[in-house]
């Protein structure tokens, strides 16, 4: 059993930066493959990015592409969401996931979930 707990989001104003972690308490965090998703009101959860087990190689939506930054360090059983150049339409639920399938971008891929945590960017 996987649990997943994020943390930092927040209010923040467009154009802003801000990071969000996540937190796995699980001995073998370096066997799952780790996803960023999120969910505005009224839309379905969308794939934001994920990284491999060893953090060689990340994916990301093109919507993100260039303003976001995923990363893990597998010593703290941590993934990170650097996210730069926020946007208003970038307000969502934030979820970490964890699963087994390298570069999986649907949600149905991914085994554990988190509770989220609220991103909202004012514009």
């Amino acid at each position: 059993q996987v649990q997943l707990e994020e943390s930092g989001g927040g209010l923040v104003q467009a154009g802003g930066s801000l990071r969000l972690s996540c937190a796995a308490s699980v001995r073998t965090f370096s066997m799952y493959v780790m996803g960023w998703f999120r969910q505005a009101p009224g839309k379905e959860r969308e794939f934001v990015s994920c990284i491999t087990r060893n953090g060689g190689i990340s994916s990301y939506a093109d919507s993100v592409k260039g303003r976001f930054t995923i990363s893990r360090d597998n010593a703290k059983n941590t993934v990170y969401l650097q996210k730069k150049s926020l946007k208003a339409e970038d307000t969502a639920v934030y979820y970490c996931a964890a699963g087994r399938i390298s570069g999986a971008q649907s949600t149905g891929r991914y085994d554990y979930w988190g509770q989220g945590t609220q991103v909202t960017v004012s514009s």
